[in-house]
């Protein structure tokens, strides 16, 4: 395990026309966001998409992350989880900045063989403010090249998916991983060309690893009438593109903790949201 101390600096505007777009994609009113407002918590994977040159994008089309990954002979890159932690919120129209370093580099052996876990720490801020509004930790699985996709977690057989407080069952499609790769400015291969999924042992698209999240925090205000402190969560499978994913949500001492599963009932995404 390794702890990097390098970081980069960079800065963004919340810009209402990206924050509509947010909306439309989630399937709320674009009409109902305005200059001023809070930017719903989570909505700012729009921004600092660091603008990549095309000649330096990686083999497998995946853009800047704010740092730079180190070069440990494995190309393929996944996201893994994601920890973010409020004290604040961002006012539409307003410029913010982030502050990047890279966390833990830890190297592992599993079932496919070595892989590396990555974290990326971002603290973004208000312009003027010298507090964070918000302070989080992005985890990346970087892979070695090889024919096979990684293991997961799927069950060889259907399993029951537990009783929730709310559930709902989507069907991610290919206008939604465009959409949401447009919004974000994500060009990583895996979301959009078929062909490269299939060389990468994936019977169909990816859907991006943060769209089971933005579901779940919608999922999460509508249930709680109310905002998170705080979000932690983990990637545990692929999840594909026209393939059922049902999300769940249920309550315990510490909060509520919430699902994603695919059509046989495994668990795709784990995560945990509290006020």
């Amino acid at each position: 395990m390794v702890e990097q101390a390098d970081g980069e600096r960079g800065d963004d505007v919340c810009a209402l026309p990206l924050v509509r777009r947010m909306a439309a994609l989630l399937d709320r009113d674009p009409a109902g966001f305005s200059d001023g407002d809070a930017l719903p918590r989570g909505w700012h994977v729009a921004l600092f998409n660091p603008p990549t040159r095309q000649s330096e994008l990686r083999a497998d089309g995946a853009a800047h992350l704010g740092v730079t990954l180190p070069d440990l002979g494995m190309p393929r890159l996944m996201m893994g989880g994601r920890r973010m932690e409020f004290a604040g919120d961002i006012a539409i129209g307003s410029r913010v900045l982030r502050t990047s370093r890279l966390g833990t580099v830890t190297i592992k052996t599993g079932r496919s063989g070595r892989f590396a876990l990555v974290d990326v720490q971002h603290r973004i801020n208000v312009d003027g403010d010298d507090v964070p509004v918000l302070i989080e930790t992005t985890s990346y699985v970087l892979r070695e090249q090889d024919s096979s996709a990684p293991a997961s977690v799927a069950p060889k057989m259907a399993v029951t998916i537990p009783p929730a407080k709310v559930s709902r069952t989507i069907v991610p499609d290919e206008t939604m991983l465009f959409r949401y790769s447009a919004i974000t400015d994500n060009p990583h291969r895996i979301h959009y060309d078929l062909k490269y999924a299939r060389s990468e042992g994936y019977p169909a698209l990816i859907v991006n690893g943060t769209v089971p999240t933005m579901l779940l925090l919608e999922m999460f205000r509508a249930h709680s009438g109310g905002e998170p402190a705080g979000w932690h969560s983990r990637n545990l499978a692929p999840i594909f593109c026209g393939v059922p994913l049902t999300l769940t949500l249920a309550e315990d001492d510490n909060g509520c903790v919430m699902r994603a599963y695919g059509p046989l009932g495994e668990v795709a995404l784990e995560a945990r949201a509290w006020q």
